[in-house]
């Protein structure tokens, strides 16, 4: 039999990263990203975030074209492409699909203000009956920053779109997004089950603005003859999937029921979970936007928690405190130290304002220190437990959502290599862990598979998913997990008045 391949990217605002799984046998043939040193970011002004959307096309044909070259795959091959993308961006394009300026990209703060007022005029619960969110700094708020301080730009755009559909219609010529993209954007009325024309209607935009809606597992548009030339690829070949970075990497760990949660714990921490019932928290301290496999008759929402404050903390800690050793002998000296640090607690929000903290910004404390009792050891196994306590306080908002929280997936990197973390999370929550091998052009891949119907669903396409290990709760020491988790929210809660 012929070899299939399916090739799926990943947009990031890092790198735009390519990789081809071989469709039978489930696994990942070669993988390659651009740029090889991060891509840049424009900060015209402080608190801007651009880039040049054709930037990330140029860096998706230099890593297909590598990958394509180390695998040895010809175009015709390649059955199916699946886009994974940085979520809240905005990309404008006029009537020939050029790009009108640099997308505004996710970490863009101008766009705040916007999506208070609206949040404010709109009222509260208008906003997150509908939406599920606050307008806040997401892509209805971007434009209508654009509308307000380029008009001239404004009125030459013909479609907005997300970082993936931008690159989707790259390679075809077609403009399309998908529920889940337009959710994310604040464009999407989850009560109507359409487009939020009240949120359109108070902004002044135009309903054409927004493209042709696609599920998003499906044969959303195809190749054209002019990429295919551009790129090797053959013309003609089915684009099947696409997805922000947070819902991909969910079902890049077939994440996809509810209950289920995939985590991330690098420079910040991401908990995401699937809800099966449309809710939302008052105080929108997490985040909620319709997941891949959302449809009108199955409700699948994606929680999205967000903590700034992770590796970040761990890698301060480890460059200030034990400068000396590495990451690993760092773990096993924390891990000397009983459960709990003997009464020392770090509070972890050092790195900007949190938005499970109602956006408060308090930054990060140590407390409980005695200089006569505590050493280096003490802090680095605090640090560690206080970003595992600041996961559990963010799972406590989804578990009052309706979330029965039993299962963490998460990809073994980051601080899921930190023995005392992965300990510590399963103690604490309860929840048992699995740690697999997997990254989001993968998952892309994978993605694209099930929307060409190559794969008749998910627990077929991930069948070959490489599980490395899982962590069980320690029952025996629970009692000092949640005393300890006890302790170090009473003391967030004394300093987070």
């Amino acid at each position: 039999m012929a070899n299939r391949y399916l090739l799926g990217f990943d947009v990031g605002s890092s790198s735009v990263k390519a990789s081809l799984v071989n469709a039978d046998s489930g696994k990942c043939v070669a993988t390659a990203f651009y740029p090889e040193k991060e891509a840049p970011i424009m900060a015209v002004k402080a608190g801007w975030a651009e880039q040049e959307p054709q930037m990330w096309w140029e860096n998706a044909k230099l890593s297909l074209k590598k990958i394509m070259a180390d695998a040895d795959v010809k175009g015709e091959e390649i059955k199916a492409i699946g886009i994974s993308y940085q979520m809240h961006g905005l990309v404008c394009v006029d009537k020939n699909l050029k790009a009108l300026r640099p997308s505004i990209i996710w970490c863009d703060s101008r766009a705040v203000p916007y999506g208070e007022k609206a949040f404010k005029e709109l009222g509260a619960e208008k906003c997150l009956s509908h939406l599920l969110n606050s307008p806040g700094n997401f892509t209805a708020a971007k434009l209508a920053w654009v509308k307000e301080n380029e008009p001239e730009i404004y009125n030459s755009i013909y479609k907005v779109m997300l970082p993936g559909d931008y690159i989707a219609m790259r390679l075809s010529g077609t403009v399309n997004t998908t529920v889940s993209g337009l959710s994310e954007g604040m464009f999407w009325d989850f009560k109507n089950n359409q487009v939020a024309d009240f949120l359109m209607n108070y902004y002044g935009f135009d309903r054409s603005l927004i493209a042709d809606i696609v599920p998003t597992f499906a044969e959303q548009s195809v190749v054209s003859a002019e990429a295919a030339a551009e790129l090797g690829l053959k013309a003609g070949t089915p684009i099947t999937y696409r997805g922000g970075d947070q819902p991909n990497n969910a079902l890049s760990l077939n994440v996809l029921n509810p209950g289920e949660i995939a985590a991330t714990a690098g420079t910040s921490g991401v908990v995401y979970g699937v809800l099966g019932d449309v809710n939302y928290d008052s105080k929108s301290r997490v985040n909620t936007f319709a997941h891949v496999n959302h449809t009108a008759d199955q409700t699948r929402l994606g929680v999205l928690l967000c903590i700034n404050g992770t590796g970040i903390l761990n890698a301060w800690i480890h460059r200030n405190i034990t400068p000396e050793i590495g990451y690993a002998e760092m773990n096993d000296l924390a891990a000397s130290v009983p459960i709990g640090g003997e009464g020392v607690t770090v509070i972890p929000f050092g790195n900007g304002a949190e938005r499970v903290l109602e956006n408060k910004e308090i930054g990060c404390s140590i407390n409980g220190l005695n200089f006569n009792k505590h050493h280096k050891a003490h802090l680095v196994r605090a640090a560690q437990e206080g970003i595992v306590f600041s996961f559990c306080y963010g799972m406590e908002i989804m578990q009052q959502m309706g979330m029965d929280i039993k299962k963490i997936h998460a990809g073994k990197a980051n601080m899921f290599l930190s023995p005392l973390f992965r300990d510590t999370l399963a103690g604490v929550s309860g929840a048992t862990i699995e740690l697999y091998d997997t990254d989001g052009s993968v998952g892309a891949a994978k993605g694209a598979g099930i929307g060409a119907g190559i794969y008749k669903d998910h627990d077929e396409a991930f069948a070959t998913l490489d599980k490395l290990q899982v962590i069980e709760p320690d029952v025996a020491h629970r009692a000092e997990y949640q005393a300890a988790y006890a302790a170090w929210k009473d003391t967030l809660n004394k300093q987070n008045k």
